[in-house]
């Protein structure tokens, strides 16, 4: 498994069994290809934790063999890892114009820009790395140049969706044309890597520039002031409120700086020519109730975001009863506690809210099972290979596939080695995966000790206990204090009788003091747990007199 051989070989580092952090690879004739490099938002299981990268482990062991990184497009969940792990890699990155502005900013942030070599492509022609020649084929999402690739080896060609949707009206950006797709199909292609985010979905997508009536006419029945948020990275959704602004004669408030990010990079590549000039929170603030609207992030829960300052009230921009706010974005799995806490606080307030269950105030980036079967007839493919799910999207993207004629469905794990060709696709190998944290400015393992120990700290608490040892034993009273326990009201006799346990722990201490020092943690775990049913973590500073 350490280099491949005369074969074409597919391996998922992250994105297949899971939505977010996607690293794919390609191998080929000794060589690797990786194919974007994202993260994944943490979890309740992650104390602490607010950003998960994939663990590259098995990469960069290969490292001397990895030609390159081509992105797909900009969002978090393709590029977000790349500050972190690129430089490391020590291999260029490839992307076009958009997504490598975006990509540049992040680098630059992290102070490794002038260390990673970053190429804007030339879409007009293919980029040819090694036994690899991927050309960059211009798809429909909520970001700019999102592109899928067609990837041409010795064995077969591969096309590598990343995130897309059919749209027939598209605010930003020209798809590929069916023509340009069919073509490619009418040349051959073995593999079709696809999205899986919306298997289940009957119905299309939808369009881009169908959002902007229904978000208008929520805007022009607001009486006061108006906040939108959506996803910062979605573009087109900028470009349509921008519009839906103007059309309803409201000034133009931006608060984020992910979102001043993505203008400005969108600005300078061509995009949101037409975005009509902001105001200030100030300002904004100044303006009658009904001459405002605001664009926000946060739509998803994040504690840091704008949306949650503004709902508890620590941001300039404020909100009272009458005013709106629209949730023109998905309510990704997993944020429903976080979103519903800031719709609680803004309920308490007396803000109305309106989410694509009331209004038509978004559409999907992804694809329903009508565009994937489209995809399936434009590309002909001889398998299917479901990425970017859960595996029930996965499994249910393949069976779809078969059922609409594709010959052969593959689903594979993150981990899971594949050879693609020659011969039927099989499963011949697992490689190391993993998860990495960061943690302030410091990457862990996901599951390694600082995580664990933060883990158990965060469910049953932490107690330390001081004891001075003389050469005739115990000196004084020993002193203990705890963290996170439920004794409460219990607090003075729960402490004694922990004084007189670490007191009789101490009564014959023996000439070995890491046998004292766990036998005065223990006596100390027995009481906690006969206490509260806890079984927190002790920690025994003996001070030698």
């Amino acid at each position: 498994m350490t280099t491949p051989k005369n074969e074409l070989l597919f391996v998922a580092l992250g994105g297949s069994g899971e939505i977010g952090m996607n690293v794919n690879l390609y191998g080929c004739q000794g060589k690797w290809l990786m194919v974007d490099c994202g993260i994944t938002f943490a979890d309740p299981a992650y104390p602490g934790i607010e950003l998960i990268l994939p663990d590259l482990q098995f990469i960069e062991e290969r490292a001397d063999d990895l030609l390159g990184i081509v992105l797909t497009h900009g969002h978090e969940d393709h590029i977000g890892a790349l500050p972190y792990l690129a430089e490391d890699l020590g291999v260029p990155l490839y992307a076009t114009a958009f997504t490598a502005g975006l990509i540049r900013g992040k680098l630059e942030e992290e102070g490794n820009a002038k260390r990673v070599k970053l190429n804007v492509v030339d879409t007009t022609k293919t980029l040819q790395l090694g036994p690899f020649g991927v050309d960059f084929i211009p798809l429909s999402h909520s970001i700019p140049e999102m592109s899928g690739l067609s990837i041409a080896t010795p064995y077969g060609r591969v096309f590598h969706t990343g995130d897309w949707k059919l749209d027939a009206s598209p605010v930003i950006g020209k798809p590929a044309a069916p023509e340009q797709l069919s073509a490619i199909g009418d040349g051959g292609v073995l593999a079709l890597v696809c999205d899986s985010t919306n298997v289940f979905n009957n119905d299309p997508s939808g369009s881009e520039a169908d959002v902007r009536a229904g978000i208008t006419e929520v805007v022009a029945k607001a009486k006061g002031r108006v906040l939108v948020t959506t996803f910062a990275s979605n573009a087109a959704r900028l470009h349509t409120l921008g519009e839906v602004a103007k059309q309803t004669g409201r000034a133009l408030c931006v608060a984020g700086r992910s979102l001043d990010r993505i203008l400005k990079v969108a600005k300078a590549t061509g995009y949101l020519k037409d975005f009509p000039a902001t105001v200030d929170p100030e300002a904004a603030m100044r303006l009658p109730r009904d001459k405002v609207m605001i664009v926000a992030t946060g739509g998803q829960g994040e504690d840091r975001a704008a949306l949650s300052r503004v709902a508890f009230g620590s941001h300039p921009i404020k909100l009272d009863a009458g005013d709106t706010v629209v949730f023109s974005s998905k309510q990704i799995p997993g944020n429903e506690v976080a979103i519903g806490r800031i719709q609680n606080q803004l309920a308490a307030k007396g803000i109305v809210m309106i989410t694509d269950r009331q209004a038509h105030v978004h559409v999907s980036g992804h694809p329903g099972r009508p565009e994937l079967a489209q995809m399936y007839k434009w590309l002909r493919p001889e398998i299917l290979m479901p990425v970017h799910g859960e595996m029930r999207h996965l499994m249910e993207q393949a069976r779809f596939a078969l059922s609409e004629g594709v010959p052969q469905a593959l689903v594979q794990s993150n981990g899971e080695i594949v050879r693609l060709a020659p011969g039927n696709p099989q499963k011949i190998g697992h490689a190391p995966i993993g998860r990495l944290v960061l943690d302030g400015d410091v990457l862990l393992p996901g599951d390694g000790g600082t995580i664990n120990e933060r883990r158990k700290l965060s469910i049953n608490g932490q107690m330390s206990v001081a004891v001075a040892i003389g050469g005739r034993g115990l000196i004084g009273t020993p002193q203990v204090r705890y963290n996170g326990l439920p004794v409460e009201e219990d607090r003075v006799p729960f402490l004694e009788e922990t004084v007189d346990a670490v007191i009789a722990a101490t009564k014959q201490p023996p000439k070995d003091r890491e046998k004292l020092r766990e036998a005065i943690r223990l006596a100390t775990r027995k009481v906690a747990t006969r206490w509260t049913g806890k079984k927190p973590i002790v920690d025994v500073l003996l001070i030698e007199a």
